[in-house]
């Protein structure tokens, strides 16, 4: 009896199988039948997209290819001179160029697009910031783009000198820690983090300058500024006492 019933369940679910198998193709056939009537319903629509991405992925592949291609390649040939005069320390001829050569300001605007152009506006920004002109500076390095680990840090850092020099010390001390947590480094961090903490003493708020410091001793140690860093905790403790 136990046999024959076992017999029975056995099957009752295999027979329970099938039919969830062909109900499950059923539906499979009742959807691929629906997708079939959708597309013939509405070829001419499918059609013109397909088209009209085809065509708008061929009219980039040749922008880039016949356009910003030899667009980069002029810019950064143009853009070689005036790098030239600001390893130098020549800004306003990096800027503005000579008589046979442009100079940043102009690659940025005759290559825009290009990454020449993009790295110009940095290398404008540092000039600007050179020459006093602390607001085009500004300007410039906030428009410039980067993922670079150490460029992008140093444009930042760079930020907050300008906003130091306007007398902007809450903006600078803000553009600082931004630039030491860009990109957590040996070289720049230890640097911006240091002078984020003295924007911060400026400010009044020894309490921030103080949590920093410690900042350089624990994870920059080895620093020149964590090889010095023991004197400005005890000033910062001592102006919070």
């Amino acid at each position: 009896m136990r046999k024959f019933s076992e017999t029975l369940s056995i099957k009752y679910i295999m027979t329970k199988k099938k039919h969830e198998q062909a109900d499950a193709i059923e539906n499979v056939e009742e959807v691929l039948s629906r997708s079939e009537q959708f597309i013939e319903d509405n070829q001419k629509i499918i059609t013109a997209v397909i088209v009209i991405i085809i065509a708008v992925v061929g009219v980039y592949m040749g922008y880039k290819k016949y356009i910003l291609e030899p667009k980069e390649g002029n810019a950064q040939s143009q853009m070689f001179v005036a790098a030239q005069y600001f390893e130098r320390d020549s800004f306003n001829l990096a800027l503005n160029g000579d008589v046979n050569y442009p100079g940043f300001l102009a690659i940025i605007d005759d290559y825009s697009g290009t990454k020449a152009a993009n790295l110009a506006k940095y290398y404008a920004g540092i000039s600007y910031l050179h020459l006093g002109s602390f607001q085009e500076a500004i300007d410039y390095l906030k428009d410039f783009k980067s993922d670079d680990k150490m460029l992008k840090p140093i444009a930042t850092g760079a930020i907050g000198d300008a906003y130091m020099e306007l007398g902007n010390t809450e903006e600078a001390a803000k553009y600082y820690k931004k630039a030491a947590e860009t990109s957590k480094n040996e070289f720049t961090s230890p640097i911006f983090l240091m002078k984020a903490a003295q924007a911060f003493e400026l400010l009044g708020n020894y309490k921030e300058a103080l949590e920093i410091y410690k900042e350089i001793k624990k994870d920059y140690k080895t620093s020149a500024e964590g090889r010095v860093i023991d004197k400005y905790i005890t000033r910062a403790e001592n102006n919070i006492k």
